[in-house]
C-alpha cells in the first residue's frame, strides 16, 4: 500500500496534484477519526440491538467507508455540473448506489450514520471536506483534469477496500465490498478511456502503473453498480 496514500489505510493523504499527478499533502484521516462515533455502538440496545456485533476496527472501515463513496459522489456530482459529460453524470448514480450500500452495513451492524447531512460537500469528518475542496477545485481546471481526479479517486477507493476486506469475515459485508470494489474498477476503466481517448496521459500514484494498466485495459465487469 502506498504510504503517500494512506494513513491506516484510508481514503487520505490526497491534497494537491502537481504536473498532473496528486501528492500527498494536506488532511490525513488517522485511525482516530475514521473511527468517529465508534464508541456509541455500546449503546445500542433493545430493539435497534445490531444483528452483527462489530468490532472497533471493523466499525471505523464501515463509517469511513460510507463517507468515502460519499465524496466520490460529491465530486463527480460537481464535476458533471460543471462540465456536462455523462460520464460524472452516470458514476454519480452508481456512487449513491454505494453510499446506500455502505448505509445498509452500518444498520446491519447498529453504527450511527456518519452522513448526517446528505447536502454535496459536506461531511462530519473535515478531513474530507477538505479533500472534497481540494480535489472539485483540481477537476475544475479542465476536463482532462477532472477525468483525472476520477482516476485518481477510484485507484483510492480500491486500495482502500482491499484492505476494508481483509479484516471482514461476515459473508454478506465481504459481498458487499467486493461489489464496490467490481464497480471501482469499472469508474476506473471509464475515466481512464476518456483519458486516453482525448489525447491525455496518467501516471498511478496508489495502485502500481502495472495494476492500473491492467484494470484500465480490460473489460467491463458485469455488476458493481
Amino acid at each position: 500500500m502506498p504510504k503517500q496514500a494512506f494513513i491506516q489505510a484510508g481514503l487520505v493523504g490526497v491534497a494537491l496534484f502537481s504536473s498532473g499527478a496528486m501528492v500527498a499533502a494536506g488532511p490525513r484521516v488517522t485511525r482516530d477519526a475514521r473511527g468517529l462515533g465508534v464508541a456509541r455502538l455500546s449503546a445500542v440496545s433493545g430493539p435497534e440491538r445490531p444483528v452483527v456485533m462489530a468490532s472497533p476496527e471493523l466499525a471505523s472501515w464501515l463509517l469511513h467507508m460510507r463517507e468515502e463513496e460519499k465524496i466520490a459522489r460529491d465530486v463527480y456530482r460537481t464535476l458533471g455540473q460543471l462540465w456536462g459529460v455523462n460520464v460524472f453524470s452516470n458514476i454519480t448514480s452508481s456512487e449513491q448506489n454505494h453510499m446506500n450500500s455502505m448505509a445498509s452495513m452500518l444498520d446491519r451492524y447498529g453504527l450511527p450514520d456518519p452522513v448526517v447531512d446528505d447536502s454535496t460537500g459536506v461531511f462530519t469528518n473535515p478531513a474530507f471536506a477538505e479533500l472534497y475542496t481540494l480535489l472539485v477545485e483540481r477537476g475544475s481546471e479542465s476536463l482532462m483534469e477532472g477525468y483525472k481526479v476520477g482516476a485518481k479517486i477510484e485507484e483510492l477507493d480500491i486500495v482502500d477496500l482491499r484492505e476494508a476486506i481483509v479484516g471482514a469475515q461476515d459473508p454478506v459485508l465481504i459481498s458487499v465490498y467486493e461489489n464496490l470494489l467490481r464497480g471501482s474498477r469499472n469508474h476506473l476503466r471509464a475515466f481512464a478511456r476518456q483519458i486516453y481517448n482525448n489525447g491525455g496521459t496518467y501516471e498511478a500514484e496508489h495502485l502500481t502503473q502495472e495494476e492500473f494498466d491492467e484494470i484500465a485495459n480490460s473489460d467491463f465487469e458485469p455488476g458493481g453498480n
